[in-house]
């Protein structure tokens, strides 16, 4: 009986997966940019409590301006491409 409710709770998942996944990642882009809008030039009231996220999403900063259509990274310390 469980294996058919989990079977039904994933027919009844499926067609919402990508909207899920597309709201997932325009979040982390949402926050990506707040991270860094202090070096892009825009005032950011939380820079000081972001600095130390730095490390962590570095990482992702090269998907991330991709995505948003630049070629090359818009930061001149960050050097990715």
């Amino acid at each position: 009986m469980k294996k058919m409710i989990h079977i039904y709770d994933e027919i009844l998942k499926q067609p919402h997966r990508t909207e899920l996944a597309r709201e997932l990642r325009d979040e982390e882009d949402l926050f990506i940019l707040l991270c860094f809008s202090e070096m892009l030039g825009l005032q950011n009231p939380a820079f000081y409590y972001t600095l130390e996220l730095y490390p962590l999403i570095i990482e992702r900063f090269h998907e991330w301006h991709v995505r948003m259509g630049m070629e090359k990274s818009p930061l001149d310390g960050i050097r990715c491409c």
